[in-house]
């Protein structure tokens, strides 16, 4: 499960990715965020709360085998990815929430993943202990930082070059995540069938949720829109890298991995499909200003 792709071509694409991103943002938005924390705070208790109670129902509702189980409870730990400020740009999200997130996640998680993932452990009778590894931690923080700071930089001097390049950023964000997509498919082509016929169903059903969950929770507390859908990519897109990493190098059992190399192919479609409609739903002007009137041309 670790190929060239995700550990050489993911990690540039996504650079290329939030450095596009960063052409959009200014301090102010962070400022805004820092300003106005409720929908940061709300889409943490999610995050922390909510997503392991919903994913250990699940897992005891499946009756899932105990690596699995276990899997599954890893993969609930771990932070939203990278990706999720790619779905929140393309789905008119607030970016600068979803990177905020990200790196507070990815702190948290130093302590929140090792406590859920051991719960799972000691539930399954097994003695594993867990860490999170801080080489990943950082090397989110970089691949998150950098690239937005440098685009941001770019902003600043060039703000007429980062307004032309919004439009082309959007269709490359788009193209890449369509390759990622095939990319991910093509590398787990031979042991895809058998993956999805051990925890698909637990996968799908654990993605839908999670993303209706990051959404829906939000605006009962007021979230408004932009927020809202930032909310629902973080906590449905996960960052599967890193599960399959503890999975394999600190855990060294290559079966607790697979639910998280499911869920990476699984939230691909899922958070493109959901983002297309929940992006329609808080954005209806743009719809009908995109779709001619039944009464353009016609005679006053």
């Amino acid at each position: 499960m670790d190929s060239a792709l995700t550990t050489i071509g993911l990690p540039i694409a996504l650079g290329i990715i939030m450095f596009g991103l960063g052409l959009e943002l200014t301090p102010a938005d962070f400022r805004r965020v820092r300003k106005n924390p409720r929908a940061a705070l709300v889409a943490l208790g999610c995050q922390l709360l909510l997503l392991p109670a919903l994913c250990f129902g699940l897992v005891l509702l499946l009756d899932l085998p105990p690596l699995l189980g276990i899997g599954m409870m890893l993969l609930a730990a771990s932070p939203g990815g990278t990706t999720a400020a790619l779905f929140s740009h393309l789905f008119r999200g607030d970016v600068a929430l979803n990177i905020s997130l990200t790196a507070v996640n990815s702190l948290v998680a130093i302590v929140t993943l090792p406590l859920i993932t051991g719960f799972a452990i000691s539930w399954y009778d097994r003695t594993d202990e867990v860490s999170m590894p801080l080489a990943e931690v950082l090397q989110v923080f970089a691949l998150i930082l950098v690239p937005v700071a440098l685009g941001m930089l770019v902003r600043h001097l060039r703000p007429a070059f980062a307004e032309r390049a919004d439009r082309p950023v959007r269709i490359a964000s788009a193209a890449i995540l369509v390759v990622m997509i095939i990319g991910v498919v093509l590398a787990e082509r031979e042991r895809i069938g058998e993956y999805l016929a051990d925890i698909g169903v637990a996968a799908a059903l654990f993605c839908a949720c999670s993303l209706l969950l990051g959404y829906v929770v939000p605006k009962a507390f007021g979230v408004p829109g932009p927020q809202a859908i930032a909310s629902s990519m973080e906590i449905g897109v996960h960052n599967s890298t890193l599960a399959i990493y503890v999975a394999v190098e600190v855990l060294d059992d290559v079966a607790i991995s697979v639910p998280a190399a499911v869920y990476s192919i699984i939230m691909f479609v899922f958070a493109a499909l959901w983002g297309t409609w929940v992006s329609r739903r808080e954005n209806p002007v743009r719809t009908q200003e995109r779709r001619p009137s039944s009464t353009d041309g016609a005679p006053v």
